[in-house]
């Protein structure tokens, strides 16, 4: 079973660690290895941001993912990861479907085509494919 807590600044090497995997950059927006420094700046304005919730999945205790939920318009923007030992165990499904219970509004996500895990993601939480943008797709829920 699944539950998620916020995100905290212990949390910075963990999920740095996760995010500089090599899979999971090569499904980010940018691919680039990311320094810790720069990671717990980001994470620092994160924390404080009033428009961003982030995340972290727990598996029986266990860190296994992280989703951050952004304001964007009329839109709270999914993005998600999954730790590289919890793949393929259904957690991404479970940890994406208990954050988007938890923000209130319209959901997008952006996702590259061969993201397939992402986008079955989406799809499990009743996101549909509503466009591409620069070879990027865009799915949504409205609610």
């Amino acid at each position: 079973m699944v539950s998620l807590r916020p995100a905290t600044i212990d949390d910075a090497e963990l999920l740095l660690s996760w995010r500089n995997d090599p899979e999971t950059r090569a499904r980010s927006h940018v691919g680039d290895v990311i320094p810790l420094s720069e990671h717990v700046a980001w994470l620092r304005k994160t924390l404080e941001n009033p428009t961003r919730e982030l995340f972290v999945a727990e598996s029986d205790g266990e860190p296994v993912g992280t989703v951050r939920a952004d304001q964007d318009g009329k839109f709270k923007e999914l993005s998600w990861t999954i730790a590289p030992f919890a793949r393929k165990r259904g957690l991404a499904k479970e940890m994406v479907k208990l954050a988007a219970g938890q923000v209130e509004g319209p959901l997008r996500a952006e996702i590259k085509p061969d993201n397939i895990a992402s986008i079955r993601v989406a799809m499990c939480i009743g996101m549909r494919q509503n466009g591409q943008i620069d070879g990027v797709l865009h799915y949504v829920l409205e609610r």
